[in-house]
């Protein structure tokens, strides 16, 4: 069997979303990192239901800087959506990612912003 980059990181993931869960009152930041942008999400996972967004594709983000430093823009720019709403505490999924460059950005960004994880 050929164990791809793709495979690998779909295994990891598994791993990591059968551990963790988010709720209304402490939900999960997810992400997704693409090769030009990425992507940050607050789930509740008990109602299925995405609570928050924000991307590098959103039309009010500034694209200045290199991708780390916009990765970091995208966990500030959650973070303030998060206080905004009421919610202080999340629970951090990487989605199978290493944790390391544009992953460990955003999440210094969100703490940075005011998140607890």
């Amino acid at each position: 069997m050929i164990v791809t980059k793709e495979s690998r990181r779909t295994k990891i993931r598994k791993r990591i979303r059968s551990k963790i869960s988010g709720t209304a009152e402490r939900p999960r930041l997810s992400i997704y990192r693409s090769n030009a942008d990425i992507y940050a999400q607050l789930i509740d996972d008990v109602k299925g239901v995405t609570l928050l967004a924000a991307s590098s594709r959103d039309k009010d983000f500034q694209r200045s800087g290199n991708k780390v430093e916009q990765s970091k823009a995208v966990g500030t720019a959650i973070a303030k959506k998060a206080i905004e709403k009421g919610l202080s505490t999340v629970v951090f999924d990487r989605s199978g990612y290493l944790y390391h460059g544009r992953v460990q950005s955003l999440a210094e960004g969100a703490r940075e912003g005011g998140l607890k994880f």
